[in-house]
């Protein structure tokens, strides 16, 4: 019996340990309502999109024609970045480049020259591009609109 309560025991702490934040990810970024800036950081890529913390921000190429390929599932590791107020451009951006473009949830997000951009879950920190290249299908963004698709 002791050794009963004692398993369950262990495995309710384990539950328990479980609900805790990982430490593989982050914030999921701004949220409707939250005021939304892009500017151009530095990375070991080069200056590439960011956000106005210097989150990078990324393009997915299976995206068509300005409607996004990602939902779900892959909104959990690749947060679309979105506000229900216009995207300002900063340091770097071309402002004739940013736009926003309304996604089937009813969401702005944001969208510069012909790419969506997301964040991704696993960067850390400023600056941090791990998102580069995964899947051979998501890509940082320069200045110019254009994917980077080099690896750090």
């Amino acid at each position: 019996m002791r050794a009963r309560l004692a398993l369950l025991g262990v495995v309710l702490l384990s539950g328990l340990a479980a609900c805790g934040t990982s430490p593989t990810s982050t914030a999921a970024g701004p949220t409707p309502g939250d005021a939304v800036g892009v500017r151009v950081g530095q990375s070991s890529l080069g200056p590439i999109l960011t956000d106005l913390s210097g989150r990078t921000l990324y393009a997915f190429t299976n995206d068509q024609t300005g409607n996004s390929a990602c939902a779900k599932d892959c909104l959990a590791s690749w947060p679309a970045l979105v506000s229900d107020k216009a995207f300002t451009p900063g340091d770097g951006v071309d402002g004739k480049l940013l736009s926003e473009t309304k996604r089937t949830d009813g969401v702005e997000q944001a969208k510069y020259g012909s790419w969506l951009l997301y964040y991704y879950v696993g960067d850390q920190g400023p600056g941090d591009v791990d998102g580069q290249n995964v899947d051979n299908a998501w890509f940082v963004v320069g200045a110019d609109g254009k994917l980077i698709k080099k690896t750090p």
